[in-house]
């Protein structure tokens, strides 16, 4: 073969292994390779679902964990102060105190719904004074005293919590709120010459007590341990002395709406009805939501009803020492422990005014439920709150229950002897 022959076969050579290079994928090479990168895609697609619907999932329970503890704990703050007073310590709790009390709350449970400018009657302050907490079933409390009809907007089975005690802080100090004109202060002595306590308005013109300790001597008239007197109680008079700290009335009401912003919207929300001066009433203002996604509320108390001797309360009656001379064992005073299975406040049996005198522990349930469905779930549990049971919703919304007991530091604190 001569070189030109050979020159001829390399180049056909090499133009065939060119075009062979160069040819593009066939039909069914184009197909598999489609077909995987689509199983690639929904592969990513179904991951990217899962971990979106996860973190969803994710996001429900985190709120629920949240606000059932955040409702928990807000209304628990708030029962650790029931029954402080001050330096006022009620006559019937007084362990020092030998006569027969004359404040202790009567058979009567006081309506916290009572109109202020009624006025509030001597007997009515000792009975709020003397029952910091109280306890609603079906129907809630209502009166002019009160701004929010409870009963209108109260979610069914769910209970109303009153809580009441004297402000913490004074006054204007710190972050407290500034003494403020027509608003209600209680105050106490922490003189020897004087009892009891005032709880009336704030007068105007208004000292600020952060400046000028010296109030209105016509309305607020204890004092402090400096005090000095003349006479025999109760015509002493105080001759000098500085006046007694008053502190700000602080009742709140606690329940659960039906609904969070507009009527109908079907987000169940923990509520709070305040005890204040806004535009010259003096009432439980209208209710503000605090936390969405409360569906259950039930409320049980702990009562203090019989003495560490084994002998039955009684508020009334003047203290009767077990050893007069020791004085270890009061036989008709409570001792600071609740006795017995807790107590739902119901329609058919509300609490009385004797149990609610003595309660010393509250017990909490809080049923907390999702705002938003969950696809394909169906909640079939029940779920119970002390003495009551609620479910099965049969819907697609998550729930749990949170619950604490809370001892009523301020009256089982008083009861305990050594």
């Amino acid at each position: 073969m001569s070189i030109s022959q050979r020159i001829g076969l390399l180049r056909h050579a090499a133009k065939s292994l060119r075009l062979r290079t160069l040819r593009g994928f066939s039909l069914v090479e184009l197909m598999v390779a489609i077909t995987i990168g689509l199983l690639i895609v929904a592969a990513l697609l179904a991951l990217y679902l899962n971990i979106t619907r996860t973190n969803a999932e994710m996001a429900k329970a985190n709120s629920l964990i949240e606000n059932g503890r955040f409702a928990i704990q807000l209304i628990q703050n708030d029962l650790v102060h029931a029954g402080f007073w001050g330096a006022h310590v009620p006559q019937f709790d007084d362990l020092t105190f030998a006569a027969t009390p004359t404040d202790a709350p009567s058979a009567t449970v006081p309506n916290p719904c009572l109109d202020y400018s009624t006025p509030w009657s001597a007997a009515y302050k000792n009975d709020i004074v003397g029952i910091p907490v109280q306890a609603y079933g079906v129907t809630p409390p209502s009166g002019p005293g009160c701004v929010t009809n409870f009963a209108t907007n109260k979610k069914v089975n769910t209970d109303v919590l009153v809580v009441r005690h004297a402000e913490t802080c004074l006054p204007g100090v710190g972050n407290c709120e500034a003494y403020t004109a027509n608003k209600l202060y209680l105050q106490a002595p922490f003189c020897s010459l004087e009892s009891g306590y005032i709880l009336d308005t704030a007068p105007d013109p208004i000292p600020d007590p952060a400046l000028d300790p010296a109030l209105d001597p016509a309305q607020y008239t204890l004092h402090k341990k400096d005090c000095v007197g003349t006479g025999t109680p109760p015509a002493l008079p105080i001759t000098s002395g500085t006046p007694a700290d008053i502190r700000k009335f602080i009742s709140n009401i606690y329940y659960v709406r039906d609904y969070a912003v507009t009527a109908g919207d079907g987000i169940p929300t923990l509520m709070r009805s305040q005890f204040d001066l806004v535009g010259g009433t003096l009432a439980y203002q209208a209710a503000q939501p605090l936390i969405e996604g409360i569906e259950g509320f039930s409320v049980e108390f702990g009562v203090d009803s019989v003495s560490d001797s084994g002998g039955a309360v009684v508020p009334t009656a003047a203290i009767v020492w077990a050893d007069s001379t020791t004085k270890t064992s009061p036989t008709n005073r409570g001792d600071g422990i609740p006795d017995g299975a807790f107590i739902l406040c119901t329609d058919a049996l509300p609490c009385t005014a004797d149990q609610l005198t003595n309660v010393a522990a509250v017990k909490l349930y809080v049923l907390t439920r999702a705002n938003l469905a969950t696809p394909g779930y169906t909640d079939t549990k029940t779920y119970t709150l002390g003495s009551t049971t609620l479910g099965p919703f049969s819907d697609s919304f998550k729930r749990h229950v949170f619950s604490t007991t809370v001892r009523l530091i301020n009256v089982s604190g008083r009861r305990e002897t050594p």
